[in-house]
């Protein structure tokens, strides 16, 4: 299994932009989290301009599709995402 970072970048306004999206995009996060696809996910807060979602799968389409699908990047609350993969030198996740 490898580990897969997604960056997000978020609107100008995120925090109020992400409200009437809130609920529906932490019920696709728990979702990919039950899988054991997800494993970390979080938004920076200062400044409320950027999270980080941490994956371990081996299948990137995986993680694309799971930004394809966020109710966050198609109502624009997320304006760019990108995908890295992730090479863990130290330490772990389980």
């Amino acid at each position: 299994m490898g580990y897969y970072i997604l960056f997000y970048k978020t609107s100008e306004t995120y925090i109020k932009d992400r409200e009437p999206h809130r609920a529906l995009h932490l019920e696709h996060a728990k979702k990919a989290q039950e899988t054991g696809n997800l494993l970390l996910a979080g938004a920076l807060e200062e400044p409320a301009d950027q999270a980080m979602l941490i994956f371990k799968t081996d299948q990137r389409a995986q993680v694309e599709d799971f930004a394809k699908n966020d109710p966050y990047v198609l109502h624009g609350v997320v304006k760019h995402w990108a995908i890295s993969p992730w090479k863990v030198v130290m330490g772990s996740l389980k």
